[in-house]
């Protein structure tokens, strides 16, 4: 047995749902990321990074082609905000963050709703792509959106994630990734107290933009 077909067999069944370990693995390393992106910490995007790897295997094992395009962009951007990060200062330990401003705002939603519009009509006029089309294309879009607000330090990446998850939650149920669902409440909370955490910080951060996340070196 290869790899990918160990990671892409069933781990146990719960709920009449058969738990894959890809499904299981990869949405725990997930949790990983989320809560290390809460703590500000440079560990955040290693972890998101391998996290993207093996959700891979798990959306390729359920045909989702939007899906596996969000964790190749899951990775790739995971690679950019590292650098971002390592590049964001000099000697005080934690990343500086804001809210966006109305202008950024602007271009994030505008460019999630362009890029959503445009992937979901190649998706329906390559139907091989995607058996779900629209809510794919929106899953793919919004998770470029949120990690490209992150790896900004904007607070809004938080709210960007809670808007993928209401679309991709029952997208995982329905296509047979019951893990990625079972471990919705607990993503809601995280990202609930990571938007707090963000949010109350950015009252009394004022250090200057160049400051570095826990665990990078000078």
């Amino acid at each position: 047995m290869s790899a990918l077909d160990w990671l892409n067999g069933e781990a146990f069944t719960a709920f009449d749902q058969h738990i894959l370990w890809s499904d299981m693995a990869g949405n725990l390393l997930g949790l990983g990321a989320l809560a290390l992106g809460w703590r500000r910490s440079m560990l955040t995007w290693p972890v998101q990074l391998l996290s993207g790897l093996v959700l891979v295997a798990a959306y390729a094992s359920a045909h989702l082609s939007g899906g596996i395009g969000k964790q190749v962009v899951v990775v790739t951007v995971a690679v950019w905000g590292w650098a971002q990060w390592r590049r964001g200062g000099a000697t005080k330990g934690r990343l500086a963050i804001r809210f966006a401003t109305w202008t950024e705002r602007a271009w994030l939603v505008a460019g999630t709703a362009a890029g959503t519009v445009a992937l979901a009509l190649l998706f329906t006029a390559y139907p091989k792509l995607s058996w779900d089309p629209w809510p794919d294309a929106y899953i793919f879009v919004g998770t470029l959106t949120a990690m490209v607000a992150q790896a900004r330090g904007w607070v809004e990446f938080w709210f960007a994630w809670l808007a993928v998850d209401v679309v991709g939650v029952p997208l995982a149920f329905n296509n047979g990734l019951a893990f990625s669902g079972l471990v919705y409440v607990i993503y809601f909370v995280l990202v609930v107290l990571g938007l707090r955490a963000w949010w109350l910080q950015t009252r009394t951060d004022r250090a200057p933009s160049g400051t570095v996340p826990d665990g990078a070196t000078a």
